[in-house]
């Protein structure tokens, strides 16, 4: 099971002066302890189950370049854009740029958005759920016409874009993440479009939820045409920090049900301290 990163907060001891250092080093242990992906949030405003709004927080694709200069190995990605951030052109040549610069490493996470208060706060347009579908079905498919060799145009009911050109290309193809949980939307774009699914869970929750989520999502599979073994299984590991002598057999029964990939959400303000805490256990959870 490859392992990754996520990083949600950036409230660091010495405020804003600290972050980029504190990042810097980050990167440089994230590279020294096996860690294949390091992941942020995209949100503009902190969210509320994890402090005030007016905590630190950066703008996801400006920390990504950031860590793609400090880097040389680690995927690198945003867990996940919401749709509605940012125009989808502009989204696929943001992430061309991010995957041309760090040598191949760029992985797309993309959802269908959900925090209305920042939407709000900054005045971003905050449609409803069902169209904020509909604009996630058309990014799917404007990114993959615009990292391919198709220039032409891309008519769909709200956008409209005269070209789809998008030079440089990506160095390989970016992997696509669809993540969220939702059984009739969210697992069927999972299944049309993506190579990657993003499910939440953690000690507490048990695996019984993500085997039914999976069944559903092969289920989807099917109706597409698609292989379910093609799209690659991960999960949001969530909650308080584990501890990581307890974290490989905990992660054990979402192997057995074909998770690949676990993603480790750190909520406290001492990364690289909790990135030594987990280099002791990466390689088993490597050989699960």
């Amino acid at each position: 099971m490859r392992v990754g990163v996520h990083l949600v907060s950036f409230d660091f001891p010495g405020g804003a002066a600290a972050i980029g250092p504190t990042l810097a080093e980050v990167a440089r242990v994230a590279e020294g302890t096996g860690v294949d992906n390091v992941s942020c949030m995209d949100h503009f405003f902190q969210l509320g189950f994890l402090g005030p709004a007016e905590g630190n927080m950066l703008e996801g694709y400006t920390t990504l370049g950031y860590l793609a200069a400090l880097t040389e190995r680690v995927e690198l990605q945003l867990l996940v854009t919401g749709v509605t951030y940012r125009h989808p052109g502009l989204l696929a040549k943001i992430v061309a740029t991010l995957d041309v610069l760090s040598g191949g490493r760029a992985v797309l996470g993309i959802g269908a958005a959900w925090y209305e208060r920042e939407h709000r706060g900054l005045g971003v347009a905050y449609p409803p759920v069902s169209e904020r579908f509909e604009r996630l079905e058309e990014t799917l498919q404007i990114v993959r016409q615009m990292w391919s060799s198709d220039n032409g145009p891309f008519e769909g009911r709200h956008y409209q874009l005269a070209e789809t050109l998008c030079s440089p290309q990506p160095l390989r193809t970016v992997p696509i993440m669809v993540g969220g949980a939702g059984e009739k939307k969210t697992l069927r774009l999972v299944a049309a479009y993506a190579d990657a699914c993003n499910l939440f869970t953690n000690a507490d929750s048990g695996a019984d939820a993500i085997e039914r989520k999976l069944g559903v999502l092969r289920e989807h599979c099917e109706r597409e045409g698609r292989s379910y073994d093609d799209v690659r299984k991960t999960i949001l590991w969530t909650g308080s920090d584990p501890d990581p002598a307890e974290l490989v057999e905990q992660l054990r029964p979402y192997a057995d049900l074909g998770v690949e990939e676990v993603h480790v959400m750190h909520l406290g303000n001492e990364p690289v301290g909790f990135l030594q805490d987990l280099e002791p256990v990466i390689s088993a959870i490597h050989n699960l």
